[in-house]
C-alpha cells in the first residue's frame, strides 16, 4: 500500500522526506514534486529500481530516464567532457528548468536505458526535490505519468495513473505549471537546444550566444 506524505505539514515533511529515502534505498518508487511537473524517481544507480520506474510508466528503453541531482558539485562524479559553455548555463540557470545533456563518465556503474553515454541531468528549483536528493544523492526521475497521458500538475494525478507502483507520495500541492524544462545538448563544440521549454532559445543565448536550435 502506497504511502503519501503533505509536505506543507511540518511533521508530515519530516516523516515524508525519511520515508521516501528509506524507500529509494531499498530499491523501491516514489513521487516527488518539482519546479514544473511531479516527477517519479528511483536510485539512479539501482538498475532494477530504474527498470521498475520505466515499467510504471508504460515506457520502454528507447526513452531512457533524465536524473536529477540536488547540487552542481555531483556534477563532477557524473559527468565528463563538460564544457565552460556548460558550465555557464550550470552557473545561470540552476537550480531551474533548465535539463543538460552531457557525456557520462564511463566509469559510472548505472543503466538508465538505451542513453549511448550521455545522461540528461538537471538540478530542479524545488526544496523538498533538492533535501530528497541532497539524502539519497542522484535519481532516475520522470514526470509521474503512464506514457501519452498528461504530465501531472498534483499529486492527485500522479497517484490516480501510477496507484500502488509508488511506494511514497510526497504531496507538494500544485506545481507552478506544467511546462516541461529547456533541455540543451552540451556533448559538442557548440551547446543545441533539444527542446524549448521554460526556457527560451533568446534567454539562453544571453548566457551562450553561440547556442544552436536543432531542427
Amino acid at each position: 500500500m502506497a504511502r503519501r506524505y503533505d509536505t506543507n505539514d511540518a511533521t508530515d515533511r519530516t516523516t515524508g522526506l525519511r520515508e521516501a529515502a528509506s524507500a529509494v534505498r531499498r530499491g523501491e518508487l516514489v513521487v516527488l514534486p518539482t519546479d514544473t511537473v511531479y516527477g517519479i524517481g528511483a536510485d539512479a544507480f539501482s538498475s532494477e529500481a530504474v527498470a521498475d520506474l520505466l515499467q510504471a510508466k508504460g515506457r520502454g528503453r528507447n526513452m531512457p530516464t533524465p536524473v536529477l541531482i540536488g547540487s552542481p558539485n555531483t556534477l563532477h562524479g557524473l559527468v565528463t567532457d563538460f564544457s565552460e559553455m556548460a558550465w555557464e548555463l550550470v552557473d545561470a540557470f540552476w537550480p531551474g528548468a533548465l535539463t543538460l545533456v552531457a557525456r557520462h563518465q564511463p566509469s559510472l556503474q548505472w543503466d538508465l536505458g538505451d542513453t549511448r553515454g550521455t545522461v540528461a541531468v538537471r538540478m530542479p528549483l524545488h526544496p523538498v526535490a533538492i533535501e530528497l536528493l541532497t539524502e539519497v544523492g542522484p535519481m532516475a526521475v520522470s514526470s509521474a505519468n503512464l506514457t501519452g497521458h498528461p504530465a501531472p500538475e498534483n499529486c492527485d494525478d500522479a497517484q490516480e495513473m501510477l496507484g500502488d507502483s509508488v511506494s511514497v507520495y510526497l504531496d507538494g500541492g500544485p506545481t507552478p505549471g506544467n511546462i516541461p524544462s529547456s533541455i540543451v545538448d552540451v556533448t559538442g563544440k557548440v551547446p543545441v537546444l533539444l527542446r524549448a521549454g521554460a526556457l527560451s532559445a533568446d534567454e539562453l543565448r544571453k548566457v551562450v550566444p553561440d547556442l544552436e536550435v536543432a531542427n
